[in-house]
């Protein structure tokens, strides 16, 4: 697998700017439209729990389950990034994940932060 495969983030220029700043230079806020976020929940097949559970007992990184992540996160910011869109905003400061397990069934990835209006200053 290459490292495109487990990257993430936008393209050189983006409809909705995010960013994990709380501004933006060189540009100004001029409304702010309020939080926004998007959520999935992924669950692991069997083939990668067990795999995952073999490859725990001798080490190393967990190729499978990173690439479900990268994936899963990029599904999570796609989703922020659509809100953010919907409401008028292009862009979004202090963008943050949060990661958590989800009822011992999958990963729940949640990506927010706060959309906004900006214009160059």
């Amino acid at each position: 697998m290459g490292i495109e495969e487990y990257g993430g983030g936008q393209g050189p220029q983006p409809e909705v700017l995010v960013v994990t700043t709380n501004d933006l230079p060189g540009h100004r806020v001029q409304e702010v439209l309020g939080e926004v976020f998007g959520l999935t929940v992924r669950s692991r097949h069997l083939g990668s729990q067990i795999g995952a559970g073999l490859k725990s007992m001798i080490g190393g990184e967990l190729r499978g389950l990173t690439k479900t992540l990268v994936e899963t996160r990029n599904q999570a910011m796609d989703r922020l990034v659509e809100q953010a869109r919907a409401r008028g905003a292009n862009a979004v400061l202090a963008f943050r994940f949060d990661v958590t397990e989800a009822a011992d069934v999958g990963t729940e990835v949640c990506a927010y932060g706060t959309a906004v209006v900006v214009a160059r200053e």
